[in-house]
């Protein structure tokens, strides 16, 4: 499984993306877990906030779409985990 996240917006405006092959990774079951968890909340890329950070989560050929301040639990966690950083 691909799974990339892609977060444009900011005060800055610097964009910023990572990939995550999970295929044989010790932990692919979790990030399966996480990734079909952040597909099923679906998009909720409407009703952002000025200077919010705005997130394009793609897993294998399936993107969802979501923005600061609201993210899911799982969207939240997957972001972090990929981007290796806070979300």
């Amino acid at each position: 499984m691909r799974i990339r996240v892609r977060r444009t917006g900011g005060f800055a405006g610097i964009e910023r993306s990572a990939e995550v092959d999970t295929s044989g990774r010790p932990d692919a079951g979790d990030w399966h877990s996480l990734a079909v968890a952040v597909l099923r909340d679906g998009d909720g890329g409407a009703g952002g906030v000025p200077d919010g950070f705005s997130y394009e989560i793609t897993v294998d050929d399936e993107t969802v779409r979501c923005r600061d301040p609201r993210l899911t639990e799982s969207q939240r966690a997957l972001i972090a985990k990929v981007l290796k950083e806070g979300a």
